[in-house]
């Protein structure tokens, strides 16, 4: 068996995992999203520590060394904070820490429905804080429980332009100044739209101004973007995340991945929605996305999706090498000579410390007594 080096997976909402099969509703990301907000708001930090440890179990067995966790559950129903205000963050750091993962908490920054003072849904309330000095102040505070672990990072992240009003952007960016910083950015043209529609410049475009651009940086998604939006990715040299299965799941559409590539912008792979975990599905994805836009075939090598698979993915999230994975052989590997090409995560060998059967039976307990509350 041949070593490999471990995935990094850059963009992870762990509790989306108990959506797996179950919500089909909705013709548009806007309406899968209302089946998000009813799994977000059941989950107290007990449940979400048991969903999160079975999911980055899932994920350690699929040859994955870290994750970043985009994480905005912060609070009880009703956006009252727990007595420990870090109780959510906490249970999924420990899930990881359970299961040998490597974690970069990005604490997210969500304050606002959207552009235009819409009521927040009950699940959002969970989402808020107050202002964005009142964030700050919660996510320097968890930074600090952290301080000098080489498995845990925490980092910030702003949900969306739609989510932080652009006041608000620059006191993000400030925050943290040296740890990661990812944002959620041009996922659907309604978002677009919306941002163009109330500021008079796209979303990239805005976060530019803020200063929010910069080699620390990941844009998440990246979907629909002009060619000023490219030019400005590349030129800060920041991390762009796609994530084809949720992008082709949600029907987000296909991002310019190459284009930002060559622009200088560095590219890493996420599973964001866990509908699957299987960063061999997400690398052949991003390639099979670019020849279906392009009608061409050579746009990824396997070296290149390699490298947005791990060594990217690690430094988005403020790590260096993750440790390894050996493959076994397959009927799907055999007569391959590049293996990214044809693995999938079911032919990593297991880390001795991982029972695929708890894992199996964890995820289907945890998830039925989520839907049950439901």
């Amino acid at each position: 068996m041949t070593a490999f080096a471990a995935f990094a997976n850059g963009h992870s909402h762990a509790f989306h995992r108990a959506l797996r099969g179950r919500n089909h509703h909705g013709s548009t990301f806007w309406g899968w999203r209302d089946g998000m907000y009813g799994v977000a708001a059941v989950l107290d930090p007990d449940l979400y520590h048991r969903l999160a440890r079975a999911t980055y179990a899932e994920m350690a067995l699929a040859g994955i060394g870290a994750v970043g966790e985009f994480h905005y559950l912060h609070h009880a129903p009703g956006g009252i904070p727990y007595v420990d205000r870090h109780a959510m963050a906490e249970a999924v750091i420990s899930a990881a820490g359970e299961v040998g993962l490597r974690i970069c908490l990005l604490d997210t920054c969500y304050l606002r429905a959207g552009f235009d003072g819409e009521e927040l849904a009950d699940a959002q309330r969970r989402f808020t804080h107050p202002d964005a000095e009142t964030w700050a102040a919660s996510v320097t505070e968890l930074a600090a429980r952290y301080e000098g672990n080489p498995a845990v990072v925490v980092g910030t992240a702003i949900h969306s332009v739609r989510a932080v009003e652009e006041a608000a952007l620059a006191t993000v960016a400030a925050t943290l100044p040296e740890a990661p910083l990812h944002v959620h950015v041009s996922e659907q043209p309604a978002e677009n739209a919306a941002c163009i529609a109330a500021t008079g410049r796209t979303p990239v475009r805005l976060l530019a101004d803020a200063g929010v651009w910069t080699g620390r940086t990941t844009a998440v998604h990246a979907t629909h973007l002009t060619p000023g939006d490219i030019a400005t990715l590349g030129d800060a040299g920041s991390f762009t995340c796609f994530c084809p299965t949720t992008e082709a799941e949600l029907a987000d559409g296909i991002g310019p991945s190459v284009a930002l590539r060559e622009a200088g912008a560095r590219v890493t792979l996420g599973s964001d929605s866990n509908t699957v975990i299987d960063m061999f599905a997400e690398a052949r994805g991003l390639a099979m996305h670019e020849r279906l836009a392009s009608g061409l075939r050579q746009g990824w090598s396997a070296d290149q999706l390699w490298r947005a698979a791990t060594s990217e993915g690690a430094a988005s999230l403020g790590f260096g090498s993750l440790g390894g994975f050996e493959l076994t052989g397959s009927v799907r590997t055999a007569g391959a000579s590049e293996q990214l090409w044809a693995a999938t995560a079911a032919d990593v060998v297991a880390p001795p410390e991982i029972d695929p059967g708890w894992v199996r039976a964890e995820l289907t307990a945890v998830i039925d007594e989520i839907w049950s509350r439901l």
